[in-house]
């Protein structure tokens, strides 16, 4: 019921904010170059192409971030594979910026960055194992229901044991 559009909140914010990373970092090149000033003997093209370039990678993350957001919103699956560990780093990477905003920035970047981790995170933790078609609500993964207890050794009809069954003493 929130699933999807929590999904297509967090690619827009993640597309928002890789068209935001990579045009900051692209007009801090821009300055760069412009002053044509070096920093302990660098030099001022190198230091502004590396920014451009940085701020390119940086922003095609977090669009490839939201690529895998949209393309959850749309298919209503969760993610799997590569998808999921691109938005678990991004979700590391919200955390890790928003330590630092608070030191550098101040308390609303640090707020915006924290938002934007739990908007990632919820996105993460919504999708997980449902019941599939056909299926009751409260099924078990191998047939069994979940919520039923047997008489002999805690195992489901039919299933693998849900708790094991006591352990033998010998007098």
């Amino acid at each position: 019921m929130v699933r999807r559009p929590v999904a297509w909140i967090v690619a827009v914010v993640l597309f928002a904010e890789g068209l935001g990373i990579a045009a900051l970092q692209w007009f801090l090149g821009v300055v760069v170059d412009r002053q044509d000033m070096s920093l302990a003997g660098l030099d001022p093209d190198v230091m502004s192409v590396s920014s451009k370039a940085g701020g390119l990678v940086f922003g095609g993350y977090f669009a490839l971030c939201g690529l895998v957001a949209l393309l959850v919103a749309l298919r209503d699956r969760a993610p799997a594979g590569f998808g999921r560990i691109l938005l678990i780093s991004a979700a590391v990477v919200h955390g890790l910026l928003g330590a630092f905003a608070w030191g550098l920035v101040g308390w609303t970047a640090f707020l915006f960055m924290v938002v934007v981790l739990a908007l990632v995170v919820l996105l993460l933790m919504t999708y997980d194992a449902q019941a599939g078609p056909g299926e009751p609500a409260g099924a078990a993964p191998d047939g069994g229901q979940g919520d039923e207890d047997s008489s002999a050794g805690g195992s489901s009809a039919g299933g693998s044991p849900v708790t094991p069954g006591p352990a033998p003493t010998t007098p």
